[in-house]
């Protein structure tokens, strides 16, 4: 049997996904040959990330609307570096809200001025800043749209009439957003999207080629888009298994229907780490994340029985990230309904046995 997995990454996958993704590794389109072991400007997987692009574009709702989709590598660490290589000529505004967003504010300062509009470091990123103003001269500003370490998630962006750069590697394809107002977005795929390996990227064009230094090929945003995304080697096995989890994600009915249900999710655990008088919440409730929820137990002396407890339930990945401590439970796309029951009820047979 399945554990329930609420793993923050590498996420969960749907179970079609893993079946359809593991007999393409054996035989991909009937042909023979792995997919691991096919030539990437083969006519095959040149179709998979064709499809795998337009399937972005078609769940983001930006069809057509001037923007380019690629797959990288590198994961979102790199794109700390491209987005600030890319588009700081004099100065950047960046929000603070957690570790990805300091490391991400760490590497544009070497591009240029970066200004710290806002910060949620005084409280160990517990909360999201609010009432901040953004430098009407920036070049771009950049926020993390979801905190997967403490537990934060914007649920409003702030108005700016430049540029918008926004890491949205822990929720993207998670909750509806006006992604038009976004002029970068990039992702990790390994949160909620496929397996390590790629970092999706979406980038309106017409944003590029503004900046005097001269930026290297494989760094460049303007040489990924004029080779399709194929300028080297791509990961070939998690642009497909993304492939095939956007594509799950269509036929359910897209980032609406899947909205919905991370919503009843979210819901019923937080509802019981309200109630139940042994956990407590960790971060503002307003600012709770949809897709990563930390809590604590009030008794710590209570850790070895509870945490004895969820691992004979079949769940895995529960503990939190060591500079948050307590516990965190990731909720991806592909974790169902009925997981999030089970650990809630494993928090109240703790209740029930105290």
């Amino acid at each position: 049997m399945k554990k329930h997995n609420f793993s923050a990454g590498p996420c969960i996958l749907p179970q079609e996904v893993l079946q359809q993704a593991s007999e393409a590794v054996l035989n991909f389109n009937n042909d023979d040959l792995s997919l691991i072991e096919i030539s990437h400007r083969s006519k095959p997987f040149v179709a998979v990330m064709e499809k795998a692009r337009n399937l972005v574009l078609e769940l983001l709702n930006l069809e057509n609307k001037g923007y380019q989709v690629l797959f990288l590598q590198g994961g979102a660490s790199m794109q700390f570096l491209m987005t600030a290589y890319n588009l700081l000529d004099k100065k950047a505004a960046y929000l603070n809200t957690g570790t990805w967003a300091s490391n991400a504010i760490k590497e544009a300062k070497m591009f240029g001025e970066v200004v710290e509009v806002a910060s949620s470091k005084d409280q160990n990123f517990n909360y999201i800043p609010k009432n901040y103003s953004i430098p009407s001269d920036a070049d771009y500003f950049h926020s993390t749209s979801n905190n997967t370490i403490f537990g934060t998630q914007l649920k409003e962006f702030p108005e700016f009439e430049g540029v918008n750069v926004c890491d949205m590697s822990s929720d993207i394809f998670s909750r509806m957003l006006d992604f038009s107002k976004f002029d970068l977005i990039y992702a990790g795929a390994q949160k909620n999207m496929g397996p390590a390996g790629a970092t999706l990227v979406v980038i309106k064009e017409d944003i590029l080629g503004k900046v005097e230094r001269e930026i290297p090929s494989i760094l460049n945003y303007q040489t990924h888009i004029g080779k399709e995304s194929m300028f080297n080697t791509p990961p070939v096995f998690a642009v497909y298994v993304s492939m095939l989890t956007l594509e799950w994600l269509k036929n359910l009915g897209g980032i609406p229907f899947i909205e919905k249900v991370n919503e009843k999710k979210a819901a019923l655990l937080y509802a019981e780490i309200d109630r139940n008088p042994l956990f407590k919440g960790i971060v503002a409730k307003e600012d709770r994340s949809t897709m990563n929820a930390t809590f604590a137990l009030v008794d710590e002396n209570m850790t070895s029985v509870f945490d004895g407890l969820w691992k004979s339930a079949g769940i895995n990945g529960l503990n939190g990230h060591r500079s948050v401590g307590g516990y965190r439970a990731s909720m991806y796309n592909a974790l169902p309904l009925y997981s999030v029951q089970v650990l809630v009820d494993v928090m109240q047979e703790l209740e029930r046995n105290v």
